[in-house]
């Protein structure tokens, strides 16, 4: 293994250099987003400026990461077939739904998702969803930096570790210096080098394999059924799953807030939907080719077998691919990757600033203080991220799927019924918070998915249905003082 990762270098400096072009455009991007930086609501929601298509565009490329690309790829010659593409068409339904509350989550005009909790209901409830939603941030982002490093240590000959503290750095440096702006425009490039990238893989992989035919005469039958991986309830739970992460999640409701008006956020989700259903066949496929290559004999799962099938990808790409195609998927799955940890890490360093430093530590903070505040806790978390990274190496998908359900079950009921239903309380948003997080860990990490006899293979479910009862049932024994849906006045700045 590490023998072709230094062949695959020193015959290919190319490719290398496609990569390290790509990484520099990131950071002058960066840079020159940091030049329209004039206030936190500018760091922080882009100066809530964001037309249609920069909305699609972001919300499709933090939304398509490591479980979006390597992952699927890996599902795909492991058993799901073509049925992993689920994973991400599922997403793409998640943002239809999404559409049609995305003028209510612009019009709210605040920055993060705890500040809504704050003052709808109190800074206790404002408080408690910024602590449950700032710890999942940083697995989210050490999942994605797994991913990015996976590429970068394949490509380079690189060690893991050293790969790991490279992406770790460039993503961190860029995403300081200019905030939403950089993360907007970043996330822009890097959607279309995601799908473009991919793209570009299929044909010759299956030139490698001989043609569709070939490849459909040597996967097993059940892999071309896509419904072989996921029955209706697992499709529906992950419907369920997205919804509710991409609701309440800082690095994706941050984009319907950073929207130019109403319908902005609106026509930026359908887009984004649409991005999301184009996309999702693409790794699928390129999974499906790999596993026919292994069961003809052209591609050995020995390969990969020391470091895991995540390798897949990566690997196939050496052997299947002229340098500057095989440069610009590797350039496109670490856009992937890397436009969910960017903001990922802006959502992490935005709830810290916004509701835990200027409401509790600091009430009096300018602007530019809470900005600072913002990068140094984005510094912070970028380096917690990549210890985890360094020395953690579950499955992505895995790390994903606990980080979304964990953040949405509690806050999910609270946060959009909060905006139709008078009659939410705090009592019934803290029950909500508590019995939802206590459920999922508990179906989790305690029970493995045993409630009441019945096994769950998806936390969501129970726990959302928990929080829903705790929600209404506190709602109503102890309602607000006063009915209403308008939030508590704030300075915008």
């Amino acid at each position: 293994m590490e023998k072709q990762k230094g062949d695959f270098m020193g015959a290919n400096w190319i490719v290398c250099l496609v990569v390290v072009i790509y990484l520099l455009a990131m950071l002058f991007i960066g840079w020159y987003s940091s030049t329209k930086i004039t206030s936190n609501t500018d760091f922080m929601v882009a100066g809530r400026r964001l037309g249609p298509l920069l909305m699609a565009g972001t919300l499709a490329a933090t939304e398509i990461g490591g479980g979006s690309s390597l992952g699927v790829v890996q599902n795909g010659m492991s058993g799901y077939g073509l049925s992993a593409a689920w994973y991400i068409i599922t997403m793409g339904i998640a943002f239809v739904i999404l559409s049609f509350m995305a003028p209510k989550f612009r019009a709210a005009t605040v920055k993060t998702v705890p500040e809504y909790f704050r003052r709808r209901y109190g800074k206790s409830s404002g408080l408690v969803t910024a602590i449950i939603m700032l710890l999942p941030l940083i697995g989210l982002t050490a999942g994605q930096f797994i991913a990015s490093s996976v590429i970068l240590s394949t490509m380079l000959g690189l060690s893991y570790k050293l790969s790991v503290i490279i992406v770790a750095v460039v993503v961190t440096v860029y995403s300081i210096m200019g905030g939403l702006w950089s993360v907007t425009l970043t996330d822009f490039v890097q959607v279309f080098l995601i799908i473009i990238g991919m793209m570009a893989a299929v044909p010759f992989a299956l030139s490698h394999a001989g043609g569709v035919e070939a490849v459909i005469q040597n996967v097993p039958k059940e892999s071309l059924n896509l419904f072989a991986g996921y029955d209706f309830f697992g499709i529906l739970s992950l419907v369920i799953m997205y919804v509710g992460t991409f609701s309440v999640g800082q690095e994706a409701v941050s984009r319907f807030y950073a929207a130019r008006d109403e319908k902005a956020a609106k026509q930026g989700a359908w887009l984004a939907a649409l991005l999301n259903f184009i996309y999702a066949f693409i790794p699928t496929v390129l999974g499906l080719i790999v596993l026919a290559l292994i069961n003809m004999g052209k591609f050995s799962a020995d390969e990969f077998a020391s470091v895991g099938a995540r390798y897949a990808l990566p690997i196939l790409a050496i052997r299947t691919m002229p340098a500057i195609i095989c440069g610009l998927l590797f350039s496109g799955v670490i856009s992937a990757t890397m436009s969910s940890s960017d903001s990922d890490l802006l959502g992490a360093g935005s709830i810290f600033a916004n509701d835990i430093f200027k409401i509790f530590l600091k009430p009096n903070a300018s602007s530019k203080e809470v900005m600072n505040v913002t990068k140094i806790t984005m510094v912070l978390v970028g380096i917690a991220s990549m210890f985890i990274a360094l020395f953690n190496t579950q499955s992505i998908v895995s790390i994903l799927m606990f980080c979304f359900t964990l953040r949405a079950a509690g806050s999910f009921f609270p946060y959009v019924l909060g905006h139709f239903w008078k009659k939410a309380s705090t009592a019934g948003t803290i029950a909500s918070l508590v019995l939802g997080t206590i459920t999922v860990v508990y179906l989790e990490h305690v029970s493995k998915g045993m409630l009441f006899g019945i096994h769950f293979s998806q936390a969501i479910i129970p726990g959302l249905v928990a929080a829903f009862f705790g929600f209404m049932v506190f709602s109503i024994l102890m309602p607000p003082a006063k009915e209403g849906t308008e939030l508590a006045e704030e300075a915008d700045d």
